[in-house]
């Protein structure tokens, strides 16, 4: 009986089955719960899903000009937004938001899934002349369970099957299969460039260079599908690209950021932090499990493991050395770089440490091959069952519902109060496009997502100038706090109402008491942008003083948030479309 079971057990088929019953189960909360699933906020909810709502609904998704859209800051750049050319764009446009958030987290779990597995059992596993099926399926389920950025789709967790069909393309050069390049394809319109495909395609064409240079001819097809790839992305990126080495039409507010100030010490402190526990939006969860495999690994491995060995160490090196450069890259001694040379100053060369997850998993599973074969078979593979699954019980409470529930963040409903903001549009009774509103308290994305008009935003770029009109409204409060002064000055990517009594915390929901004892913000300034009206999701004590009027406050059983609207008196002509 027992020998049947193990039979099964190993059978591929079904090995695989219970990986997909398990990630299923991983994404069963979105498809039961809907929009009362607790999910991720940051660079998440106060940004990217409000961003694909917004284009979606706007109008001019396809541009060949920098159009300004009038729902933000007076004119938000279209090339803040996402390309027309990203999947998620049409997905949202088809779909309800949180319809479209569940298929894009059922397309970024599977695609991480079959990718790592494919990439495991052809090119690792396969090159080491070796077959560990049950290896490759588990780590390949504990790489789909990471807690992968819900935004970034396919920019991580689509690199395995990137890997994989490059390197099928790189072996079997125009013998590969017409699905090998449409999958390619695919992956550009699901993933980012200049968050990690960028870099990525950049190692892919080093690896070209050097088997040109080693076998002393070209592999053309290898090249053709680098190039091919690149020059896709280039299209799609049409409007980011042309603003970025072209004319924009606007001096971007990322030409003015001054980050990178940390001393040498901190710096290798930083290099430490990414290297045990990664960073917030590329989570490998390395440190208890995988690190300690590796070690292991290396400690163990002898002649018969040096292919290995060898493979197992120097990716290991190759992700200390990604740490180091992360943490280079906000090291003082940088700036005489980014000081000289614009590209370096406004766009982020430390991103490629978004390599770090797959290069992990990849080290997972050749640790735990090296471990088994030094171990006996039947020992090694009970003991890679027992540290896969481990990984696995690391990872799987990691699920936005399981890990925001905790954090008592607000469930997609509830953050976005559509409800609640219905009543406070009905209240004021004009078209939202005939007057501005600002934030307090709140991610200024909630009153984007409902249709109003905002002078405050959180955006990737935006004109310079309307940063430094914008920065004279909550100078006052920024004067009271040097770290909220320098988060503003040095970066800004967050155009808010900053408090300096809150500091950089924006989620005063209705059970929480953050009322502002003295608010110091320029009521003229706001005025004069088209302000009217103020969303404060605390009561302002001092609003009289500031010659605001007090209208009333909005709170419903559904909403996260009770909502103090405040309007600005003596309002100069009201902005339109």
């Amino acid at each position: 009986m027992w020998s049947t079971i193990s039979k099964n057990f190993t059978n591929n088929k079904l090995l695989l089955s219970i990986a997909c019953l398990i990630i299923f189960a991983y994404l069963l909360p979105y498809y039961i719960l809907g929009e009362n699933t607790h999910i991720r906020v940051h660079d998440n909810m106060d940004s990217n899903i409000v961003w694909y709502k917004l284009l979606a609904e706007s109008g001019p998704i396809f541009s060949l000009s920098d159009t300004m859209l009038p729902n933000a800051i007076n004119g938000l750049p279209r090339s803040a937004l996402p390309s027309p050319f990203d999947a998620m764009v049409w997905i949202y446009y088809l779909f309800e938001p949180m319809t479209a958030y569940t298929i894009g987290q059922t397309i970024m779990r599977f695609t991480a899934f079959f990718g790592m597995y494919l990439l495991l059992n052809n090119h690792v596993f396969g090159r080491l002349k070796t077959d560990y099926r049950l290896i490759s399926i588990g780590v390949s389920l504990c790489f789909a369970l990471l807690p992968f950025w819900p935004s970034g789709m396919l920019s991580i967790a689509g690199l395995p099957l990137a890997l994989h069909i490059l390197l099928t393309i790189r072996e079997k050069k125009w013998h590969s299969s017409w699905y090998h390049w449409m999958t390619l394809l695919c992956i550009t319109f699901f993933s980012n460039f200049v968050l990690s495909f960028v870099f990525f395609l950049g190692l892919m064409g080093l690896l070209w260079i050097y088997d040109w240079f080693k076998l002393r001819k070209s592999n053309w097809s290898f090249f053709s599908a680098i190039a091919g790839m690149t020059t896709v992305y280039l299209v799609k990126n049409y409007m980011l690209i042309y603003s970025m080495f072209f004319d924009a039409g606007f001096t971007s507010h990322r030409d003015a950021l001054d980050l990178g100030h940390n001393s040498f010490d901190r710096t290798m402190e930083l290099a430490l932090e990414n290297f045990l526990y990664g960073h917030t939006h590329d989570l490998a969860l390395q440190y208890k499990v995988i690190i300690p495999v590796i070690g292991l690994a290396l400690l163990i491995s002898g002649i018969r493991n040096a292919k290995a060995a060898k493979l197992l160490l120097s990716l290991f090196i190759f992700n200390i050395a990604l740490s180091i450069w992360y943490a280079l890259w906000y090291w003082e001694g940088m700036r005489v770089v980014k000081d000289h040379y614009m590209i370096a100053n406004t766009f982020n060369f430390s991103r490629i440490h978004f390599l770090d997850p797959m290069i992990w998993y990849i080290c997972f599973a050749i640790a735990l091959g090296i471990i088994c074969k030094n171990m006996g078979w039947k020992i090694g593979k009970i003991f890679a069952v027992v540290l896969i699954i481990y990984q696995c019980t690391i990872a799987f409470p990691l699920n936005e519902e399981n890990k925001y529930s905790q954090f008592n963040t607000p469930t997609f409903q509830e953050f976005y109060a559509v409800n609640l903001f219905e009543e406070i549009e009905n209240y004021i009774g004009k078209k939202q496009s005939s007057y501005r509103v600002v934030s307090i308290g709140i991610h200024p994305t909630i009153a984007q997502y409902n249709g109003f008009y905002t002078l405050d935003t959180y955006n990737n770029s935006f004109p310079l100038k309307y940063k430094e009109q914008f920065r004279e409204i909550i100078a006052g409060e920024l004067n009271k706090s040097p770290s909220l002064e320098n988060y503003f000055d040095t970066w800004g990517g967050r155009l808010y109402m900053y408090v300096s009594e809150h500091g950089e915390d924006y989620l005063f929901t209705k059970e929480r008491n953050g009322a502002i004892e003295d608010l110091q913000i320029n009521v003229k300034a706001l005025r004069n942008m088209g302000g009217e009206y103020i969303f404060s999701a605390v009561p302002i004590k001092n609003y009289e003083e500031l010659g605001l009027e007090f209208e009333k406050s909005f709170k419903t059983e559904t909403s996260a948030w009770e909502i103090w609207l405040y309007k600005v008196p003596g309002q100069s002509a009201s902005k339109t479309d």
